[in-house]
């Protein structure tokens, strides 16, 4: 596992989070617009990360990292609020159970520490040497 299967995780989990927290939200965004709209700055930021690897690894690791590590810490403070939430007997918003909305949550939190772990790793030298004139690995 290297830099390109952070880059990989991060477009998908980029487009993915901001569209899962649509439909979660979708009937309750207006009571709490915050909720819904820090998702898509995530995505944002694991689409720059991703598209800034792209083009120099190098240059770009740093955004990647970042991105994964915003990730982490809204991942972190969701699940954990979720599990509060189950204990206390709250109900999500989510058309499916709260059960699957936790489990999903620690899904997540779990991928964006396996990203940011891996975008953080040492770039081999030869990386940027067969990218630089490509625009893209081979």
């Amino acid at each position: 596992m290297s830099i390109l299967f952070s880059r990989n995780l991060a477009f998908v989990l980029g487009v993915i989070t901001p569209v899962a927290e649509t439909i979660r939200r979708w009937s309750t965004w207006r009571s709490d617009p915050p909720a819904l709209f820090d998702d898509y700055i995530l995505g944002g930021l694991l689409l720059y990360g991703a598209w800034r690897v792209g083009r120099d690894a190098r240059s770009g690791q740093r955004f990647l990292a970042a991105g994964f590590a915003f990730m982490c810490g809204m991942a972190y403070y969701s699940f954990f609020g979720q599990l509060h939430n189950l204990r206390t007997g709250v109900p999500d918003p989510a058309p499916i159970s709260s059960t699957w909305v936790a489990v999903i949550k620690g899904v997540g939190l779990g991928l964006g520490v396996l990203g940011l772990v891996l975008s953080l790793r040492p770039l081999p030298d030869h990386l940027n040497d067969a990218t630089k004139d490509k625009g893209r690995w081979n």
